[in-house]
């Protein structure tokens, strides 16, 4: 029980980004478990002192992406000055996350700081990825979103094996200690997933309750038509929503890392209990997608106690009985 309700913490936060990214722009999120593995290897490839190789893809969608805003510019009759501002300001972070990882990465940096790089060198992806694979096909329908998604997939793992390569990497936990209450005996390793998953709920709960920019990717959710009209712009949504997925994946690799050896494939099948989560929460509840990851996790640790061999098929299996029920509830609606 202890062990699913911990996987399930992470699954859940994943589980929040599948829903938060499709409520804001219709997209499956399938490249997440990619963000979540990129976040753990390259912790891993800095312990050992040497540049992660995600920074060279990182530069290089830095590059496309500011060459496609700076065109975009001048097809709106941007002067050559604004145009340069606007490249630089799409360039500008990224570059400056890879002169910091190659800086430290030989420096043997202690291990927060390292996973603090890791972290921002995964956040940067979020909106290059968007700006470069999604943001110009926004109006497009949801199969083509899909399409598209499963390629960014299919892409970032093979460069996974380019960078990492097939070995496999557990990280060191972050917080080594370990306590006994009654028979359950937590490490800290446990006690820090559960709070960093709390914590995080807690603050996307702010972000969106709170904040105007979180009231207005709450809008964009709701009627992507009316929030244009009120001046919102869904692009700016979108960038936003993929900054934050991106993070909450970047988290949830340093969290998971120590758990479990992490392979560059390894992030899909992760990945894929936060959709099962999500899809159990039908794609809209934040709340429901974090309860729904916690029986994830506590049926697989289960299935993997009794069934170990059939324990990815246990977990799977969960979605055949949610669509049935949400297809009896939906009833049948002839097309017009």
């Amino acid at each position: 029980m202890l062990d699913g309700t911990t996987n399930g913490a992470v699954y859940g936060l994943l589980g929040l980004v599948i829903v938060l990214v499709f409520s804001v722009t219709r997209i499956i999120f399938i490249p997440q478990g990619e963000f979540v593995a990129y976040a753990a290897l390259s912790l891993a490839v800095m312990q050992m002192g040497k540049v992660p190789g995600t920074i060279w893809l990182l530069l290089i969608l830095a590059v496309v992406a500011s060459l496609m805003n700076a065109i975009e510019a001048q097809r709106h009759g941007q002067n050559a000055s604004q145009t340069l501002k606007t490249f630089l300001k799409t360039i500008a972070p990224s570059l400056l996350v890879s002169a910091l990882t190659i800086w430290a990465s030989p420096l043997h940096l202690p291990l927060l700081i390292q996973a603090l790089i890791c972290v921002l060198i995964v956040t940067c992806f979020g909106p290059l990825v968007y700006r470069v694979a999604f943001q110009s096909l926004e109006d497009a329908s949801s199969l083509v979103l899909l399409i598209v998604s499963v390629a960014v997939h299919l892409a970032m793992t093979g460069l996974g094996l380019l960078f990492f390569g097939a070995e496999g990497y557990r990280n060191p936990p972050f917080w080594s200690d370990s306590f006994e209450l009654s028979p359950l005996r937590f490490s800290g390793q446990t006690i820090l997933i559960f709070a960093l998953s709390l914590g995080l709920i807690f603050a996307l709960w702010i972000y969106f309750e709170k904040t105007l920019t979180g009231k207005a990717l709450r809008a964009t959710a709701i009627n992507r038509t009316g929030v244009r009209l009120m001046g919102i712009s869904s692009r700016k949504s979108g960038n936003i929503c993929f900054t934050l997925a991106a993070l909450i994946c970047a988290v949830s690799g340093l969290l998971i890392g120590p758990t479990t050896t992490i392979f560059y494939d390894s992030g899909f099948l992760i990945g894929l209990k936060g959709f099962v989560a999500a899809i159990i929460a039908g794609l809209t509840s934040y709340p429901g997608a974090m309860l729904s990851a916690i029986v994830v996790g506590i049926i697989e640790s289960f299935g993997s106690f009794w069934a170990s061999n059939f324990k990815e098929v246990i977990v799977f299996t969960l979605i055949i009985p949610v669509l049935l029920w949400r297809s009896i509830k939906a009833g049948s609606h002839e097309e017009s």
